[in-house]
């Protein structure tokens, strides 16, 4: 199924071309085959002393123009497939950045950045190895066998039998022989990489809780482990290879030898002239070196396969997510939003838990605090939340349903105000209209009052035009956050996650900051992520973890009066009156 997604519309699209670098290839072949049979019978023959030049004036010529050709034509198929491969190895390349960059925009990716940190480094790479090295030299093989069976008949037909077995051995029994030892091996180094490649990306992603749990020398440990396991596995590889290149090379030597004993016993018999013997050999040898590399390159295509099936599964994926996004922008929620996580644990390595057995409910209209020092988990939580994480077990549910399969549409439910705004290099009016970009400059004027920019924006060279790349260093960051903030009343989604959004601002920024975040968003869910107090007493629940666990839970007049440690940490961090 993948291979007619991601290379039978490509071998029907270019099939002229296909056939022209087939064609240059097979030629190159038949010319360099020409060189060396005509060359070896030029030395046999100059060897007899010939009465006259005009003897082996003909091979000089054709030593010659087979040289020539020879170099013209390994150029122009070199020129041609590389330009083919390259040409549809562009449109891979857009493709898959179609299916990717919409994603890019939403936190809640349906794909792990494992999965496209893979793609990006191996797969689109694996398939441009298949053409130039599996299909290409496969094709022109075939062609050449056959070429060679069909004129060794013409000479003598046992002979053509021997060749057919001898050559059949180097073309089909040691390619399959190769392939199925190899399939193993490419798939355990298929499956570590793309393994380090995930605990790499979530290690970069929870670094903060690495550091602070105090196990990143374990996390080293692990990947200096199974790197050691890829290297044995990449010697045991190079070592079959070789064995089965030096079994090849004694197989061409015997063919080489039986050539050169069948056209003897020819010449012997008076049937052929002693001078084409050498010719015959070399030829002999030309022409099956040319199928030693087909044994790697079958090898090979288990590698390929798992890349089809990861291309066509992100595809598919991809065809899957744009359904539900469209079905759910028909069926926008404007009913509750019910937040369910149940026996929550996750751990980036086996027999560990950086979020252990969290059981929480947030219906619609609440307020959460997720609260606790660095390292806690908070971050953790809230990446497994919008489905950046998958948990080690347990589960999250919007409205009852798993949200992988909401993910599609968690845009629509679910949106984040970071710790840092981002603004691009476009008007101010494009920055805040990010948020929703069918929306009307009425509506971009309507939510910059609500959050306190209007006058600030008017009063700016050109207003809301006025460009990022001007002015984007005039804002501080209390004006950045409020960026984002009209985003998210623009994006209007019945759920708000806050993680960490006064990080780096003055107290009476932040206050401040904080009045207008919970005004504008009284109405929505707001799931608080925060390492200090300050505004918490606004909130209907406070969630104190604790390494991974939920040490306290309650409002926050309950926690003061039941929970000494809430109390002198709320003394501590004490907010501005």
């Amino acid at each position: 199924m993948g291979k007619e997604k991601w290379i039978y519309p490509y071998l029907h699209r270019y099939r002229w071309q296909f056939f022209l670098a087939g064609l240059l290839g097979t030629m190159t072949i038949l010319f360099g085959a020409g060189l060396m049979f005509t060359s070896g019978y030029l030395i046999s023959k100059a060897s007899t002393q010939p009465e006259t030049i005009l003897m082996v004036y003909v091979p000089i010529v054709g030593v010659r123009a087979f040289g020539i050709g020879r170099a013209i034509l390994s150029y122009v198929d070199r020129l041609t497939g590389h330009s083919l491969v390259l040409n549809i190895l562009s449109k891979m390349r857009v493709r898959l950045y179609k299916i990717i960059e919409p994603q890019a925009l939403f936190l809640r990716s349906r794909f792990r950045t494992g999965d496209i940190l893979s793609v990006l480094a191996d797969d689109i790479e694996q398939l441009q190895d298949f053409y130039l090295k599996t299909l290409f030299p496969s094709i022109v093989s075939l062609i050449i066998y056959v070429i060679i069976i069909i004129c060794a008949g013409m000479f003598s037909l046992p002979f053509a039998i021997v060749l057919a077995v001898q050559i059949g051995f180097i073309l089909v029994v040691c390619p399959l022989a190769s392939f199925f030892y190899t399939k193993a091996q490419n798939e355990k180094l298929k499956m570590g990489r793309h393994k380090q490649y995930y605990q790499l990306t979530d290690a970069v992603f929870g670094i903060g809780d690495w550091i602070f749990s105090g196990h990143h020398h374990r996390f080293i440990r692990q990947i200096r482990k199974q790197e050691q396991q890829m290297l044995s596995l990449e010697t045991k590889k190079h070592s079959f290879v070789n064995w089965r290149d030096t079994i090849n090379q004694i197989i061409l030597g015997t063919i080489v030898i039986v050539t050169i004993a069948w056209s003897n016993g020819l010449s012997i018999n008076g049937e052929m002239s002693p001078t084409l013997i050498a010719a015959f050999a070399l030829v002999t040898f030309s022409l099956v070196e040319s199928f030693l590399p087909i044994a790697g390159a079958v090898s090979e295509t288990t590698t390929y396969n798992d890349s089809l099936k990861r291309l066509n599964k992100m595809e598919m994926n991809d065809d899957q997510e744009k359904k539900a996004a469209v079905l759910f922008d028909d069926k926008r929620p404007t009913a509750p939003v019910s937040l369910g996580i149940n026996r929550l644990f996750f751990g980036y390595l086996p027999n560990e838990s950086l979020i252990q057995d969290i059981t929480l409910t947030v219906e619609q209209g609440e307020k959460v605090a997720i609260i606790g020092r660095s390292g806690s988990g908070k971050s953790t939580l809230l990446n497994l939340i919008q489905g950046a994480l998958l948990p080690t077990s347990g589960e999250v549910r919007i409205n009852g349903r798993l949200a992988p399969e909401l993910e599609g549409s968690l845009p629509t439910i679910m949106s984040v105000l970071n710790q840092k705004a981002y603004l691009f290099n476009t008007s101010v009016l494009n920055n805040i209209r990010l948020g929703r970009p069918d929306a009307s400059d009425e509506e971009v004027y309507q939510v910059a009052e609500l959050v306190q920019l209007d006058q600030l924006i008017k009063a700016l060279p050109d207003g809301y035009k006025t460009n990022m790349q001007e002015t984007g260093q005039r804002f501080s960051g209390g004006e950045r956050q409020r960026i984002a903030l009209a985003r998210i009343l623009l994006q209007n989604t019945p759920v708000v996650i806050l993680d960490e959004p006064t990080v780096g601002l003055d107290s009476i920024t932040e206050i401040k900051l904080l009045k207008t975040i919970f005004e504008t968003l009284q109405d929505k869910t707001i799931i608080w992520v925060t390492h200090h107090l300050t505004g918490v007493e606004k909130m209907n629940r406070i969630i104190f973890l604790d390494h991974g666990k939920i040490a306290m839970e309650g409002t926050h007049q309950q926690l003061m009066n039941s929970e000494e440690r809430y109390r002198r940490l709320y003394q501590l961090d004490r907010p501005l009156s």
